[in-house]
């Protein structure tokens, strides 16, 4: 059943999520009418599990409460800035942070709050920013990037269009030396580089 508040690989909030894989959280986004009225809350954007501990989410977006989003993978979510939950995903939290500061070389003293800060920089930057402009082999699998001006996942060896319903093509005309735009945070690409592997939609397999 198609949810509202489906977030893009850029971080946009659209109406509807037709196949939602994961909850969202950026804080209160809307309004006593359920309006959308601001992108971001708070820094620190979270991923987490649909259900959890038998929580009770409905209704959704409730007044005072955090705004619900939703994403079709886990791919999705990192490419939109948003880090595993430390609370219902925490051994996924703990992976992708011993990542984070493994392909960021940064100290073991970083604290989660720290990678929530260096995200959150570069949500907010410029996407035209040359410094996102990559040879698509460099880029370890799961990140996303823009080829043929539209989002596609990035397996390592298929590139795969992004659609809110799922990977609906194999691309073609790519090179291993193809410059591409990275979509996903580079701090976030330098973890799924170190290791973390990102969760993907169902479709994705289809395509070997």
């Amino acid at each position: 059943m198609p949810l509202p508040n489906g977030v893009s690989p850029t971080g946009e909030i659209q109406s509807i999520c037709p196949s939602a894989g994961w909850l969202g959280n950026r804080g209160t986004l809307h309004d006593a009418n359920g309006a959308i009225v601001r992108p971001w809350q708070r820094k620190a954007w979270v991923t987490c599990l649909l259900s959890y501990k038998g929580r009770n989410r409905k209704p959704l977006m409730q007044p005072g409460r955090y705004t619900e989003l939703f994403f079709l993978d886990e791919a999705t979510a990192l490419a939109a800035g948003h880090r595993p939950c430390g609370e219902c995903r925490r051994e996924d939290y703990n992976h992708f942070k011993r990542a984070w500061v493994l392909g960021n070389k940064r100290t073991n003293d970083t604290t989660i709050a720290d990678i929530d800060l260096a995200m959150h920089a570069e949500r907010t930057s410029a996407m035209d920013d040359h410094s996102r402009m990559h040879e698509l082999g460099s880029l370890p699998p799961g990140v996303l990037v823009v080829w043929a001006e539209r989002p596609h996942l990035w397996r390592g060896n298929l590139l795969l269009k992004w659609s809110p319903k799922g990977y609906v093509a194999v691309a073609s005309g790519w090179l291993m030396t193809s410059n591409v735009r990275l979509i996903t945070p580079p701090s976030v690409a330098h973890a799924l580089g170190a290791g973390y592997v990102a969760r993907l939609h169902e479709s994705a397999r289809q395509f070997g």
